[in-house]
């Protein structure tokens, strides 16, 4: 559904992993998943295993649609491993949905994975050169074939090995017969943490919402480099790689990404979202009568926006959240509607006003346009937009659909072209020095997207696509 894809950039997926020996594990990764839902909306999975036998369900959709009583009765036992996907390596469809589940010679394994390893074509060419069979066009399916390939006493090794070849982004859960294994690069690039569950099991996730939603305490960060043994022994940790120095967290989980309720780094989404608003109303003030956000990611920056400039703060869109994750397509008619299909303006609220409109971010600039245009139809006098966030003139190969440099508009435009392009009064991009003050760092974020300084080298004919010649 193109025509209602959001201008933000699209996440990888989200993960969880459990160990729950009182519980019934499958509702509990069935309701982790939902608090993840908004990484991913194209596919679910679960992987479950008993101590003797391993099960998995996966398929295209929602949690909600994948997922059903029927489901969740047969997936048995201790030990969980859950996904929700956007795709970044590999398009959307059945044969790239996680998690992966495969027989060893090490006993059953089933992997899922957020992000986005850089050097996955010459390790799945590798293994294909060595005879093994590849079904999907997913770099985590390579990271499994590798897991399964290596030597080693335990899955630890085996793991730390593996990590030892991946490049790039990933935050890992992997479910064997009896363990479920959390790990992260040593960039930090994606998030992932771990809490103790109130009967005494243990649980790992790409946010602390997750966490919390499943009861957790004692939620703490999988440190970079890190792997993490949730069993029915004492949680154990081990430092598998050194962390990388500088390390490079993804700042779009600042901007974007993350739940505002998740805290990672130490710091809360929501506090950071609404600094960057202030930081904005710092360096651009505007003459204006109200502060709207475009929902939902810009509603704590906009707040912050309104308390610093004084601005009054009001909504000025209604959101239709379910309208781009549906799988039939509009008519002809509706598809002219474009964005107004998932926006709704209250026109009270902006008849007559100037407006400072505030968003996370601007890629392609597909739609930041017709959304102003509902704005100035909806009667507003003047309408200034501001982003919480440097303009992106590069792509990401870490686990993030941004497209290529040809479709950033940012890449061949200036920022009073975009201006013009989106038709807004005004346009002002908060600073890379405002950006780093308003989240609270020097050093230890990944700004690739915004300065082209990767951390880690890029293989730029890598494409999202690109496994899947000759794969149909």
């Amino acid at each position: 559904m193109n025509e209602f894809r959001e201008e933000s950039p699209r996440e990888a997926c989200g993960i969880i992993g459990i160990f729950a020996p009182r519980e019934e594990v499958a509702r509990m990764a069935f309701f982790g998943l939902f608090a993840l839902q908004h990484r991913g909306q194209e596919a679910a999975g679960m992987a479950v295993s008993d101590g003797t036998v391993m099960r998995l369900h996966k398929d295209v959709g929602l949690v909600s649609q994948v997922f059903h009583s029927r489901h969740l009765a047969d997936l048995q036992g201790h030990y969980a491993i859950g996904h929700t996907r956007y795709s970044t390596t590999g398009s959307s469809s059945i044969r790239n949905a996680q998690p992966f589940m495969i027989e060893t010679i090490h006993g059953p394994l089933a992997l899922a994975h957020n992000g986005n390893l850089v050097n996955s074509a010459a390790l799945r060419e590798e293994l294909m050169a060595a005879g093994v069979g590849l079904s999907s066009s997913s770099d985590s399916e390579v990271m499994t074939m590798m897991l399964a390939r290596n030597g080693g006493g335990d899955w630890v090794e085996r793991l730390t090995h593996a990590m030892r070849r991946w490049q790039g982004a990933y935050s890992v859960v992997l479910l064997t017969r009896d363990g479920v294994y959390a790990a992260r690069d040593p960039w930090g690039f994606r998030p992932l943490s771990v809490g103790l569950l109130p009967s005494g099991g243990y649980a790992a996730a790409s946010e602390t919402g997750a966490l919390r939603t499943l009861g957790c305490r004692a939620i703490r960060e999988v440190r970079p480099g890190e792997i993490v043994t949730l069993s029915d022994k004492a949680l154990v940790v081990t430092q598998a790689l050194p962390p990388a120095a500088p390390l490079a967290r993804c700042v779009f989980e600042m901007i974007y990404f993350s739940r505002p309720d998740a805290v990672w780094d130490g710091k809360s989404v929501h506090q950071v979202r609404q600094n960057l608003g202030r930081q904005l109303a710092r360096e651009c003030p505007t003459e204006a009568d109200l502060v709207v956000p475009v929902p939902d990611s810009a509603i704590p920056a906009a707040i912050g926006y309104a308390l610093e400039s004084g601005i009054p703060y009001n909504d000025g869109f209604i959101k239709n959240r379910y309208v781009g994750r549906t799988f039939i397509e509009p008519t002809d008619s509706l598809r002219k509607r474009g964005v107004a299909l998932k926006f709704n303006v209250i026109n009270e609220n902006v008849l007559n006003q100037r407006v400072v409109m505030i968003d996370d971010s601007i890629v392609r600039g597909n739609t930041t346009g017709p959304i102003v245009r509902l704005l100035y139809e909806a009667g507003a006098a003047e309408v200034h937009v501001r982003v919480t966030c440097p303009p992106i003139p590069h792509p990401c190969f870490m686990g993030v659909d941004m497209g290529t440099r040809e479709e950033l508009i940012a890449h061949k435009r200036t920022v009073d072209e975009i201006r013009q392009h989106i038709g807004a009064d005004s346009l002002y991009y908060l600073s890379l020095d405002g950006m780093r003050r308003a989240v609270g760092y020097t050093e230890g974020y990944c700004e690739a997207c915004f300065t082209g300084e990767y951390p880690v080298a890029v293989d730029w004919a890598s494409v999202k696509t690109g496994f899947e010649r000759g794969i149909r």
